[in-house]
């Protein structure tokens, strides 16, 4: 496609995300400038100056298109035209059912693609501020590593307390996954709170025995360290991990956020529990829950084995696991609109981790989606976001509006999350059968209905796109 005479749109940030932006735009044949801060100003975690280096895991999870998430994302970013996705590909290394790369030679594949790219021009240097006004459209894709500067910029004019900081992650846990005959709905004192009924809580009590051996269960557990560019980021609101209120003495969580004050076992009344763990919608569909009070830096392995203690939640299933780390990004709901922008000044729209996705292959997706938004303003028309029934869209309604924030006053509580089931819309009709007729049980239902979920996905993806993708566009490097 040639390359229009329309002012370029202005890319921040050579990541996952910008990178994938800058293509998408540049081969709708709009003119892109792509800044990235790398050599001239380093940061604590790259070692080159190559595009979207991968700092942490090479790995792009689980390539399962038919019933696990991430792969659906995988299928759907094929589907139109992901450069990431294509080098992925690429320099793919045997890792069973993940997809995992060839770092080094992934890197530098894409920013071959990039700075071969007619319409593409690469400025290294650091955005400092806010950029300037003649900068009609732009994209910032900075990530968890956004420069101070840019940081404080960005958090003057979004008027929010804080943007970087050490985000302190809850596990959510999915809601059909919990034991309702154990845990009861009920807000504290059944209080209903702006927005809620009174019953806002899925509460999972404990006698004194279970909670003596949760907590020394917590005293025990094996913590992931901090790495050395998260030491000096303050903790965010004052959380602190779950591990260290226990450490801190035997009833401190008993009268943090377990206090069972105010609280009636509905399957038992007349027994008051020792200690309540409680768990708050996450999501407007009703199929998440968080786990309140419950950041932890506990490592995966051991999370699964001491939260599964807890009654209740013997067989839960989690979307997110807990986590402590520094983090920067936007509270997206509040901030940004439907298709990325910035409510207060809609020239600038965001991508990336920075939005409050997680995860590799979901930045790279919403830096698709937001290159998508900009060449369809940018050649005048009407920007399109997929169905909430394709991972794209169910990810974006997530970072934009399908989060709920809390009842009650305290931290915020939108976290970034990776792609799940979770944030999916339920299906109409859960299987039972299978194709041969007989009835599913247990796992074998699960993945049905994973399976289904992730047809259903791609379907909508592709009628989506027939309609709104544009078919001259050049495929991805």
């Amino acid at each position: 496609m040639s390359i229009t005479d329309k002012p370029p749109v202005h890319v921040i940030g050579g990541g996952l995300a910008g990178s994938e932006a800058a293509w998408q735009i540049a081969r709708r044949g709009i003119r892109v400038i792509l800044h990235e801060m790398r050599p001239t100003r380093a940061t604590d975690a790259h070692r080159t100056q190559a595009l979207a280096e991968l700092v942490c895991s090479n790995s792009f999870r689980s390539d399962d298109a038919t019933s696990n998430a991430v792969g659906v994302l995988h299928a759907e970013m094929r589907r139109l035209g992901s450069l990431i996705m294509a080098c992925a590909d690429r320099h793919q290394l045997p890792a069973g059912g993940a997809l995992a790369v060839d770092r080094d030679a992934f890197a530098a594949a894409v920013t071959a693609a990039l700075e071969q790219h007619p319409g593409i021009a690469i400025e290294r240097g650091e955005i400092d501020g806010l950029p300037p006004d003649a900068w009609d459209s732009v994209i910032i894709a900075t990530g968890p590593l956004t420069s101070p500067a840019l940081a404080e910029a960005i958090r003057a004019r979004t008027d929010e307390t804080a943007l970087a900081f050490f985000d302190a992650i809850a596990p959510i846990v999915h809601f059909d996954s919990i034991d309702m005959n154990m845990c009861w709905f009920q807000s504290r004192y059944d209080k209903a709170g702006p927005g809620g009924t009174g019953a806002d809580y899925i509460n999972c009590p404990m006698d004194k025995a279970q909670y003596d051996a949760f907590v020394a269960a917590l005293i025990a557990s094996d913590t992931v360290p901090f790495r050395d560019f998260e030491a000096a980021t303050p903790y965010f609101d004052g959380c602190l991990p779950i591990e260290v209120m226990a450490a801190r003495g035997p009833e401190t969580l008993r009268h943090g956020p377990m206090k069972p004050m105010g609280l009636t076992n509905a399957h038992n009344p007349t027994v008051k529990p020792h200690a309540v763990v409680q768990l708050r919608q996450d999501n407007a569909l009703g199929t998440l829950f968080n786990m309140v009070g419950f950041q932890t830096k506990t490592r995966h392995s051991e999370q699964v084995r001491i939260l599964r203690m807890i009654p209740g939640l013997e067989n839960a299933e989690f979307a997110r696991l807990g986590g402590l780390h520094r983090n920067t990004y936007l509270n997206s709901p509040k901030l940004l609109d439907g298709t990325l922008r910035l409510k207060v000044e809609p020239r600038l729209r965001f991508a990336g981790q920075i939005t409050g996705c997680e995860g590799y292959v979901e930045s790279a997706a919403m830096g698709l989606m937001a290159g998508l938004f900009a060449s369809a303003e940018r050649l005048g028309d009407e920007p399109s976001v997929p169905p909430p029934t394709t991972a794209f869209g169910a990810l974006i309604n997530h970072i934009t509006g399908g989060h709920i924030e809390t009842v009650e006053a305290g931290p915020r509580s939108f976290q970034p999350m990776n792609i799940n089931f979770g944030l999916f819309p339920p299906l109409e009709a859960t299987p039972t059968r299978d194709a041969e007729g007989n009835r599913l049980r247990g796992t074998q239902k699960t993945v049905a209905k994973k399976q289904v979920m992730a047809a259903r996905a791609l379907r909508d993806l592709d009628q989506w796109a027939t309609l709104h993708a544009d078919p001259s566009c050049e495929a991805a490097a």
